[in-house]
């Protein structure tokens, strides 16, 4: 069995656990920054720069990572027309996001001219909450799936339980033990459904500070802790098993 070092080191070998890394880094320093501003100038430049290092590396770590989107809608783009349907716009919006991100780390680091970061961050940032709020929508729908479902299979197992031994074995398929490990499995999918959603609305939160600038998505307290919670929630979800 892994122990937790076993486990880090996996988690890390994964371009998402290495992501998720970073941006812990990242918002970290951009609440160091904030909050050393004011006090302790010199830390805070020293925090801005990591903040700045963190967020370039990340959008490196990125390269090519559109393709996943486009790869998800290849091989799994849902289990109903309406689950596709959500998967396509998700994606879509996904795969704008991560190719525009490209153009906007080749022109912070001077490759191209920096005018057009600016517009590169604005496209990025919109193809970034459209997918959002589409991931999200699927999550709730499949959450719902997964409640109905446990629902069910709760009845089932009440049932089971009150069956007599002929019954079991002329319905083998409706053993007790299944039961109860679909409904783990109903669970944890539940559990990483909302970690999902959470990471989303605050990924969300951080989009919309770039298309549409505002005293509370922009304020640095509203982006680190948004930031954290998103990373967070992407430890938690990639974590070995």
């Amino acid at each position: 069995m892994n122990d937790t070092v076993d486990k880090l080191v996996i988690f890390l070998a994964k371009r998402d656990g290495i992501d998720k890394l970073v941006k812990t880094f990242q918002y970290v320093s951009k609440l160091a920054h904030w909050h050393l501003e004011a006090t302790n100038p010199e830390l805070a430049k020293r925090a801005k720069n990591w903040e700045v290092a963190s967020g370039l590396s990340r959008k490196a770590f990125r390269s090519g990572r559109f393709l996943t989107g486009f790869n998800a809608l290849r091989r799994n783009p849902g289990s109903t027309p309406a689950l596709r349907f959500l998967a396509v716009l998700a994606n879509a919006g996904e795969m704008v996001y991560f190719f525009f991100d490209h153009f906007l780390w080749v022109s912070r680091i001077g490759v191209l001219d920096a005018k057009f970061a600016r517009r590169m961050s604005f496209i990025s940032a919109f193809g970034e909450s459209f997918g959002y709020v589409f991931f999200i929508v699927s999550d709730f729908i499949l959450i719902r799936e997964g409640i109905k479902a446990q629902r069910k299979l709760v009845l089932m197992k009440d049932n089971k339980k009150g069956s007599e031994d002929e019954e079991e074995e002329e319905n083998p398929e409706m053993d007790v033990e299944v039961v109860k490990e679909k409904l783990k499995n109903i669970r944890v999918d539940r559990v990483m459904r909302l970690m999902a959603v959470a990471a989303n609305v605050a990924d969300l939160i951080i989009a919309l500070a770039d298309i549409e600038p505002n005293p509370f998505c922009c304020h640095a307290v509203s982006l680190g802790i948004s930031g954290l919670v998103s990373a967070w929630a992407g430890w938690y979800r990639n974590w070995p098993s």
